[in-house]
């Protein structure tokens, strides 16, 4: 009787860390507002004036990364692609979060009406 209970022990304890093991794998999907802008210039281009989308777009032929700034927090962006299409708008980036960066999923247009 008490191998049994041993084994039952042991099965319970072999799930109860697989089990954990997956749940720190599943991150929670997340949307954030901002601005895509380049990792050289920051925030300084986080506003989508001509003269910032420009500035962005030269950056990243330079060697920059597209990144996204929001609430005055920086982000790292794991799709530059769909980034670079973004440049100069506000935008809502949906992904993963880990740390700073975002695993995204999409990025669109931010809703820019405002509620009366």
């Amino acid at each position: 009787m008490k191998r049994i209970a041993s084994f039952l022990t042991a099965v319970v304890l072999v799930l109860a860390g697989v089990t954990t093991l997956y749940a720190g794998e599943t991150a929670a999907t997340t949307s954030v507002k901002g601005w895509i802008t380049d990792s050289n210039c920051g925030a300084k281009n986080a506003n989508g004036s001509p003269e910032s989308v420009k500035c962005v777009k030269d950056c990243v032929k330079g060697g920059a990364k597209l990144e996204l700034v929001a609430d005055g927090k920086t982000y790292q962006l794991t799709d530059q692609k769909v980034a670079m299409e973004h440049v100069g708008h506000e935008v809502v980036v949906t992904g993963t979060l880990d740390k700073d960066t975002i695993k995204v999923a999409k990025i669109e247009a931010a809703d820019t009406k405002k509620k009366a």
